[in-house]
């Protein structure tokens, strides 16, 4: 199958998931399905164009698995949160703030979808190469060191938020304290995974885009502005102090108590 039908069946496949998972948060008032189901979409994203390409068999099992692999823990994880916590702050403002129309949120899910297939564009790349020899141990290497790095972040807030006595604190704990949001960074750095793997591959250049656009993304768009808007609605001067001290995605170690009245330089 040519790449642009494999890239129209990811998308279709995935706005049919996301109109299933539209009706969900719409029987039971919780968007944060959304999440869930776009880390599925994208890891299974990976094995579709894995087993539909014609470049290397080696590179493609590895797509397969390391992408599957991926999408599943970070879908297993999220779906922790959706299934047992009331609806994410991000979400619920959404619903407050669209009045709960039901078009809105929609559209939301279909956007969402088509994220999807873009986010498969990196695994076009590598599903094509022909070649089967470089990278590959680098490529596993970022991979776990990425998964890895976010799972450990995301157990350290898992942590820090099940003890009642952190109520309305913000986590300063592990990796916590040398990045505001260790997890997002270690979910850029996976990106890196699928630029290593199409080393060699006549569409390269589609790898970049995952990294490219997961920057973007969680630096300007939905990620960090809509996390820390939240955050400083329901934790205020404490995370105030946090954003002061600590940098914003790219992790490094926190400024001094002697910095800490000084303007905040630039971060990423």
């Amino acid at each position: 199958m040519s790449p642009l039908w494999t890239l129209l069946l990811v998308w279709a496949l995935a706005a049919i998931a996301m109109t299933g998972a539209w009706r969900w948060q719409k029987a039971r008032d919780n968007a944060g399905i959304v999440d869930v189901v776009w880390a599925c979409g994208v890891g299974g994203a990976a094995i579709v164009v894995a087993l539909l390409g014609d470049g290397a068999m080696l590179p493609r099992i590895l797509l397969a698995v390391l992408g599957g692999l991926w999408g599943l823990r970070l879908a297993g994880h999220l779906w922790k949160r959706v299934g047992s916590e009331d609806e994410d702050g991000r979400y619920a403002y959404l619903r407050k703030h669209w009045h709960g129309d039901q078009r809105k949120f929609f559209l939301f899910f279909q956007a969402q979808a088509l994220l999807v297939a873009l986010f498969a564009l990196p695994f076009l790349a590598v599903a094509s190469n022909p070649v089967s020899s470089l990278g590959l141990l680098a490529a596993i290497a970022v991979w776990l060191i990425s998964v890895g790095g976010e799972a450990v972040a995301d157990r350290q807030l898992a942590d820090f938020r099940a003890d009642p006595a952190n109520r309305g604190k913000t986590c300063r704990e592990g990796l916590w304290r040398y990045s505001r949001h260790p997890n997002y960074f270690f979910e850029w750095l996976h990106w890196l995974t699928y630029v290593v793997l199409a080393a060699g591959s006549p569409l390269w250049w589609l790898a970049l885009v995952g990294p490219v656009l997961m920057y973007l993304f969680l630096r300007y768009v939905s990620g960090i502005p809509y996390t820390e808007q939240q955050a400083l609605r329901s934790r205020g001067d404490d995370y105030r102090e946090y954003q002061r001290t600590t940098p914003m995605l790219f992790p490094w170690f926190p400024r001094s108590e002697s910095a800490r009245s000084e303007p905040e330089g630039p971060s990423a």
